[in-house]
């Protein structure tokens, strides 16, 4: 009797086919059947969309995936996640994992490591999960503002329309442009002009220059000394003619200071005064001039 008849044939081909299957999808899925794995429990409040065989890092490093998702019944609220690790890694006790959402729509589990390296938790154990929209929650936040934002942006627009609508738009460009044309003619009619009138101001400022450094050194050449000397002498002098004029021992002195020489010279002025007084008045008293003889004098 042959123990490989054909139809033993047949079904161990379908059983060793259906083997294979099923370590491809898992393969494709990221599980290896024959490689040796620890797995722990990771309680999250919200998923937040996230699938078998979701990748597992840590500190950016794909450290293994997402075995499975059941639902807490007994206890509403609370999501458990089932993850494989390699074997390899030391989870320190503390540690905690979280939800990060991607730009595209994807989650995936990011574990938080704990500086413990003394405890670690063993295979088994579970760890507390939190949800990190990231960018997500950041523009969820941005939307209250933007929706602010619209009306004014929505008038902004509607300014910006009637302006590029107004006919005078273009004759107001067409005038900018002939100003920038005339600025920058003027730019470089000044740039040719400071071209020539800067080296002459230079040439300008060097004679004047030397002219300073003459003068500096003619006046170094000066005897301060024997001019302050001089000068002096000079205040010695005029003091000493002071104190000669306020004294009454010389003649410019009694000149200034005698009081009598004011007196007769006040008195002869005023005896001059009274002569033309009565000089004017009777002239023939004092002039006797006569062509036929002497005449009486007058009385």
């Amino acid at each position: 009797m042959k123990l490989l008849t054909k139809e033993v044939k047949i079904g161990l081909a379908g059983i060793i086919a259906l083997c294979i299957l099923v370590y491809g999808i898992n393969y494709l899925k990221g599980i290896h059947l024959f490689k040796p794995t620890s797995y722990f429990y990771v309680q999250f409040e919200n998923v937040n969309g996230l699938t078998k065989s979701s990748p597992v890092f840590a500190d950016g490093f794909h450290v293994g995936i997402v075995r499975n998702l059941h639902y807490d019944y007994t206890t509403p609220g609370r999501v458990v996640a089932e993850i494989e690790v390699n074997p390899e890694l030391r989870i320190p006790r503390g540690s905690s994992a979280e939800l990060v959402t991607e730009m595209l729509g994807g989650v995936k589990m990011t574990l938080l490591l704990a500086n413990n390296p003394r405890e670690r938790l063993a295979v088994g154990d579970t760890l507390s999960g939190r949800l990190n929209n990231g960018l997500m929650d950041q523009a969820a936040g941005m939307v209250p503002q933007i929706e602010k934002m619209l009306p004014k942006l929505d008038s902004i627009l509607t300014s910006l329309n009637t302006l590029l609508a107004d006919p005078a738009l273009p004759s107001t460009l067409h005038n900018v442009e002939q100003m920038t044309a005339s600025l920058s003619h003027t730019s470089q009619r000044l740039e040719r002009l400071m071209g020539n009138e800067v080296p002459r101001l230079t040439n300008n400022l060097c004679v004047i220059s030397d002219n300073f450094a003459q003068i500096s050194n003619n006046l170094k050449q000066v005897d301060y000394a024997a001019a302050m000397q001089k000068v002096d002498a000079t205040l010695a002098n005029v003091k000493q003619l002071t104190d000669q004029l306020g004294r009454t021992d010389n003649t410019v002195g009694l000149l200034l200071n005698d009081p009598s020489l004011y007196n007769n010279l006040s008195a002869t002025s005023a005896n001059a005064a009274a002569l033309l007084e009565d000089l004017k008045n009777h002239p023939k008293r004092y002039v006797h001039f006569s062509l036929f003889g002497k005449k009486d004098k007058a009385q």
